[in-house]
């Protein structure tokens, strides 16, 4: 073919690069279609440490008792299921929750196990992977003028950030504790001297002066400023969104149920943002790394975790919440089989438990199952990945749809993993 016949034929579009490299993409494209998921929000309660699975939700009442450490085994709702005497408001309500206690990876280092947990990944020197929220709020943004996502008091680690995400779908953290009784959430109202009058002038200028500086750069760091300006503002002008951050405005019956401590505080903070629209809200309670004196140390913070997630389950159902709420309660990994010389026990990352309840999950059920000892899975092990996957599949995310990481490297929100079908309903 001539050169001129080849540059007619070219332009009339049948052997364009742009057309050969359009239909290439085609080709290899992944489809994502748009669906609902059983789960509109999600609860995401952390017990950073490690939280020993034998003296929670997966005793050993027949090991020896080196094995089966300081507690007794109590009898659930769930029919031949047992949980740690510490654990017995949550055993009562266990037939609306489900158990894994096959859990398994192989990170023993809290920094590695916590990265697990919070995004499906195992950890890689090359590239920050986004949490849980963050492609949440990426991917299904924010409603009722609320963020997307939430954290109670603070961003826990760095894990639980926007990773290779802009930075503008990371966390909005309280700043506060609302256990203390100065909670008050950070920036969420005017100052007194400010005027809405006033406010609505600097909204105004303050608009004025980015639209100049943003035609002449662009960057991830300008971006990000913008949304936060703009979702700080939705939330200072909407009583709504104000009102979800307000515990004053639940009964002190309410506050006693939870309880009046960190954990109660927290869940009930959560519930009602949640309700209010907020699409995830990651909470910490406790520090799990219980090395010496397992005993003591578990009782007093076991009590205060049992009491608060019992009530937060039954709240949820009572309000209707539960089936549209998936709540998720998670360590980095468990703790060794066998107490230590100091009466504790060490990080044990071959198998442990979570719970996961609401948001089209079975109700009273256990899945998997650990050795005599808990020492090992004895079945169907479930790895992070596969815990991810079964998240984001309940609130509409496929888990391998591919996001951008820098450099536009396309990168699956979760690598490998698989939904555990048989926990849901």
């Amino acid at each position: 073919m001539k050169r001129k016949s080849f540059i007619t034929l070219g332009a009339a579009g049948s052997l364009s690069l742009p057309f050969l490299l359009n239909q290439e993409a085609f080709s290899k494209a992944k489809f994502y279609p748009t669906r609902e998921g059983q789960a509109k929000s999600i609860i995401h309660i952390y017990l950073p440490g490690g939280i020993a699975h034998q003296e929670s939700w997966d005793p050993k009442p027949f090991s020896p008792l080196e094995y089966r450490g300081p507690f007794s085994a109590i009898q659930t709702k769930i029919d031949g299921v047992q949980f740690s005497e510490v654990m017995k408001n949550t055993a009562n309500i266990a037939d609306k929750i489900s158990v894994i206690r096959s859990m398994t990876h192989g990170e023993a280092a809290h920094e590695r196990g916590t990265h697990n947990m919070f995004n499906g990944h195992k950890p890689s020197p090359a590239i920050q992977y986004p949490s849980y929220g963050s492609v949440i709020s990426h991917e299904l943004g924010g409603k009722n003028n609320l963020p997307a996502y939430v954290c109670i008091p603070n961003q826990p680690n760095e894990y639980a950030g926007a990773g290779y995400l802009s930075s503008k779908y990371g966390p909005f953290s309280l700043g506060s504790d609302p256990a203390k009784s100065d909670f008050e959430v950070r920036d969420l109202k005017l100052p007194g001297e400010i005027s809405e009058e006033r406010f609505q002038k600097r909204k105004s200028i303050l608009s004025s002066i980015e639209s100049h500086f943003n035609s002449f750069e662009k960057s991830d760091a300008l971006s990000a400023m913008n949304s936060f300006y703009q979702s700080a503002y939705e939330m200072i002008s909407s009583p709504q969104a104000r009102a979800a951050f307000d515990l004053n405005k639940e009964s002190e019956k309410t506050k006693d149920k939870y309880g009046r401590n960190e954990a109660g505080m927290r869940m009930l903070l959560s519930r009602r943002l949640v309700e209010a629209g907020v699409r995830l809200v990651t909470l910490t309670f406790g520090s799990w790394d219980h090395h010496q004196n397992i005993e003591n140390s578990f009782r007093t913070q076991g009590s205060f975790l049992d009491q608060a997630l019992a009530s937060l389950i039954t709240d949820l159902n009572e309000r209707g919440l539960l089936d549209s709420t998936l709540v998720m309660v998670n360590s980095e990994f468990g703790r060794t089989p066998k107490i230590n010389k100091d009466a504790g026990r060490d990080h044990w990352p071959r198998v442990f438990s979570s719970i996961l309840a609401g948001g089209g999950i079975k109700e009273g059920f256990v899945y998997g199952s650990s050795d005599q000892f808990a020492t090992e899975v004895e079945e169907n092990p479930v790895s992070p990945m596969d815990y991810a996957t079964t998240v984001y599949n309940q609130i509409g995310i496929t888990a391998d749809k591919e996001l951008m990481a820098p450099g536009d490297r396309p990168m699956e929100i979760v690598d490998g993993g698989k939904v555990i079908e048989e926990i849901l309903k």
